[in-house]
């Protein structure tokens, strides 16, 4: 378990720095308009144009900007259209819901890590690939992967990771045609140099400092939000819509370059720990409040997973965990 897409497809998120093509910066959130209608997706698998265009215009977005987003995302296979202007339906693809649970999947491990429930067992995942000067792309492709998926390089064509990415990993292999040159093993004794102490290795391997500065954002990106989702004052359907949107980019701003390493090599308090206990608190709050019957997915992916967070599983889970 590792680096992390939180729900939704964030190929197209851009770095802090700059607004990614088709992104708007709402007070200090950048919110690709490729995130917005994935998370508008409902259960049933479609999108409304005009709860999209309804909450694009409440984030700034311009209807030429939110069309020109649809047409590429049809035009990539990951969504049909029927329909004209705001009476049209969206229809997500298999291949794009299929991706949703996956991902969500991550989401539930990271908060399995912070309630003690996935603790490390001591074990190091070592991935190695030896690929052709020939097959560039698929080397390329194949190394971004491992970091991707949590792993740190070791040495040329050597990386490392504190989890079970076996799967992911000989997955992205097959599909990169790259699995014949890939080299898997695991071992309870890694040293780098004098290094052997676990959390020292991750202390050298590792970006923890800029992984914690991006759940410090989250956490104050989420505290004023977690007011007015208590407060007293009502809140439209769209500004409910908004608010998770904005939670979802930023939480996926800070969890998809983190490793999820476990909690027991990470300096204590860790942010990441915190940061997502208010976006449950957050989310847990935005389901009290939602009562629309077609919901986005992604409001049930997260409750689902906040209520765990909130309620704990049953007590034969939490020993076999």
């Amino acid at each position: 378990m590792s680096r992390v897409r939180v729900v939704l497809d964030l190929q197209c998120a851009a770095g802090v720095q700059r607004l990614a093509v088709g992104a708007l910066r709402v007070g200090g959130i950048e919110i690709p308009t490729r995130m917005l209608v994935h998370a508008l997706i409902r259960e049933d698998g479609t999108v409304s144009a005009d709860e999209l265009y309804t909450v694009a215009e409440t984030l700034g977005m311009s209807d030429q900007q939110v069309r020109l987003c649809v047409k590429r995302l049809v035009a990539e296979n990951r969504f049909t259209h029927e329909g004209r202007g705001r009476k049209a339906l969206l229809h997500a693809t298999e291949d794009t819901t299929r991706a949703l649970a996956p991902n969500a999947d991550f989401l539930q491990y990271a908060f399995d890590q912070d309630a003690g429930l996935a603790p490390w067992d001591g074990v190091w995942h070592l991935a190695a690939f030896a690929v052709p000067e020939a097959a560039r792309t698929a080397r390329d492709a194949l190394r971004d992967t491992l970091v991707h998926l949590g792993g740190a390089p070791l040495q040329g064509g050597l990386y490392v990771c504190a989890n079970a990415w076996e799967p992911y990993v000989e997955d992205a292999a097959h599909r990169l045609g790259a699995h014949g040159g890939l080299t898997l093993l695991t071992t309870t004794d890694l040293r780098r140099g004098g290094t052997q102490e676990p959390a020292e290795l991750v202390r050298r391997l590792w970006p923890l400092q800029e992984i914690a500065d991006r759940y410090h954002r989250l956490g104050r990106i989420a505290r004023p939000r977690l007011d007015r989702l208590t407060g007293p004052d009502g809140l439209s359907p769209s500004a409910l819509l908004t608010i998770a949107v904005e939670l979802a980019a930023e939480l996926t701003r800070a969890m998809e370059p983190d490793p999820l390493l476990p909690p027991q090599l990470l300096p204590q308090p860790w942010p990441g720990t915190e940061a997502r206990g208010l976006v449950a608190r957050c989310w847990a709050a935005l389901q009290e409040r939602d009562h629309v019957e077609a919901r986005p997915v992604l409001f049930r992916l997260y409750a689902d997973i906040t209520r765990e967070r909130q309620t704990g599983p049953p007590a034969e889970d939490a020993r076999s965990g």
